[in-house]
């Protein structure tokens, strides 16, 4: 639909925008150094428009690490949504932070990112716990589960408010007509869990090239991307640091012009 008025574009539902800066801290956890720094990487996605900040503190520390977290909680001018394994550990660490969000997702050592959505018909009672938990610190609790019926209502049967839907399947068709099925899906899963009570979320490996058509979706109320986003800063950004790093040291080089 094409916006052409003030009036026009009151009449379009909210959508917003979770950046996820995991992988800033994954190219800082590559050299062991302290940057780039995922703290100023979320002050700059709020400044440049984020509703929140979505960072996953996995069990291996991959790239988030534990004193990234009270960092970010202060410096933050949104909210943090903060991605969590179904473990005690884990819960224990989301209680202590009091996060806006808390988003349970399956998590395996092996993999190189999330890999599908949490089982959460088959360990009920674990994640009906973890919500739990998670609400009686004032956190809210959500699910990120395959676009599946199933996994719908056992989302709500176990208290959780929000479900992000994985929209990894149809990132990565390799058709128009299986991208079409999977956004189908999408749709249907969207439409379901929007009637039973649950508010939408979606995201995984969206970018620029496909995310018009899940953001058209108008039961989706947030998508959460990263990847995309930090891999388009490296070539956006790449100019200005190679520009700015050159200009400094051409003035090294003439006398009374270098930076004590």
């Amino acid at each position: 639909m094409r916006v052409n008025s003030e009036s026009d574009m009151s009449a379009v539902p909210e959508i917003l925008l979770g950046v996820n800066v995991d992988h800033i801290a994954t190219l800082r956890q590559a050299r062991g150094t302290d940057y780039p720094d995922p703290v100023a990487g979320a002050l700059l996605a709020e400044q440049s428009g984020a509703d929140s900040i979505t960072v996953h503190l996995r069990e291996d520390r991959r790239h988030i690490q534990d004193r990234d977290l009270p960092a970010l909680q202060e410096a933050m001018a949104t909210r943090m949504n903060l991605e969590l394994a179904v473990t005690d550990e884990m819960i224990s660490i989301a209680e202590n932070l009091r996060p806006a969000d808390g988003c349970f997702v399956p998590e395996r050592r092996e993999e190189l990112t999330t890999e599908g959505g949490l089982e959460v018909a088959a360990q009920l009672a674990r994640v009906t716990d973890g919500c739990v938990r998670l609400q009686e610190q004032g956190i809210r609790a959500a699910l990120f589960i395959d676009p599946d019926p199933v996994q719908i209502d056992a989302a709500r049967q176990a208290g959780a408010e929000v479900i992000e839907l994985h929209t990894g399947a149809f990132a990565d068709a390799t058709s128009a007509a299986s991208a079409e099925l999977e956004l189908d899906r999408i749709r249907q899963a969207a439409a379901h869990g929007t009637a039973i009570g649950l508010k939408v979320h979606a995201g995984h490996g969206l970018n620029t090239a496909n995310v018009e058509a899940v953001a058209a979706i108008p039961e989706i109320l947030e998508l959460n991307i990263g990847h995309s986003i930090i891999a388009a800063a490296i070539t956006c950004g790449l100019a200005r640091a190679v520009a700015d790093i050159k200009r400094l040291m051409q003035q090294a080089r003439v006398p009374g012009t270098r930076r004590s």
